[in-house]
């Protein structure tokens, strides 16, 4: 008898397949304007060897200036911003353009007869005088309080510009809204206005405007000595308000 021969069984697994489905595509966020911010002048610990200050209490022209100057040193350090000179630039291009015209009309007066050098005289005083006003009148209207224009840039992913404005100005004990100081000292007031961006500027990041006063007596002793500590800290706090973007 022939053997009947079997043929192979297929199993067919009726089991249905997991189909992966694909998973959406990530897509990050753009980095936030906190995540990105720079270092401010607080957690900058650069060690700079400073000289004792010492002023007249009694002039409050000698009190604003050693401020102002400290401010400037403060806020000028390499890890900090760039200080930009233009105001000072403008000034001193119109006072030594006025006292060129002044020295050339002296010289073709004095070599050239009176009578023949009457009109270039008077054309040369009416330069002078222009250019002597438009200096009284770009510091006075322009320039103002300003006493420190700064510049920072940054790579956090992305190129940040920061630019600085500060001002500064002495106020009576008169001008208090309160009590004076027990010293009846003046007070000092600084004002900052800050800007973040990035682009070129296309992109604001943030904007700070803040202002403060504090008496001179906090950062001079009875002799005049400065605590120059205690006011960097208070200048560093005031620019970093402006910086998380408060105002005051």
């Amino acid at each position: 008898m022939a053997r009947s021969k079997k043929t192979p069984s297929l199993e067919v697994n009726s089991s249905p397949r997991t189909r992966r489905t694909p998973s959406p595509s990530r897509t990050r966020s753009p980095p936030s304007p906190e995540s990105e911010r720079p270092p401010g002048p607080l957690s900058v610990t650069t060690v700079v060897d400073r000289d004792a200050i010492k002023v007249n209490n009694a002039n409050s022209t000698e009190l604003k200036n050693a401020c102002d100057d400290a401010v400037k040193r403060y806020l000028s350090r390499p890890e900090l911003f760039k200080q930009i000179h233009l105001h000072t630039d403008v000034r001193l291009a119109l006072g030594w353009l006025s006292v060129f015209v002044a020295a050339g009309t002296a010289f073709y007066g004095y070599k050239v007869d009176f009578e023949k050098s009457k009109p270039v005289v008077t054309i040369g005083l009416v330069i002078y005088i222009l250019l002597t006003a438009a200096q009284t009148l770009y510091a006075y209207f322009i320039e103002g309080s300003t006493i420190f224009v700064g510049k920072r840039k940054t790579l956090s992913k992305r190129i940040i510009t920061e630019r600085i404005h500060i001002t500064s100005t002495t106020i009576s004990p008169s001008h208090f809204s309160t009590s004076p100081s027990p010293s009846n000292a003046p007070s000092y007031q600084l004002g900052v206005t800050y800007v973040r961006s990035t682009n070129g500027g296309k992109s604001l990041l943030a904007k700070g405007r803040t202002k403060a006063s504090k008496s001179y007596s906090f950062f001079f002793d009875e002799q005049g000595n400065m605590d120059q500590d205690a006011f960097e800290r208070w200048v560093g706090e005031l620019v970093e308000q402006g910086m998380d973007g408060k105002s005051a």
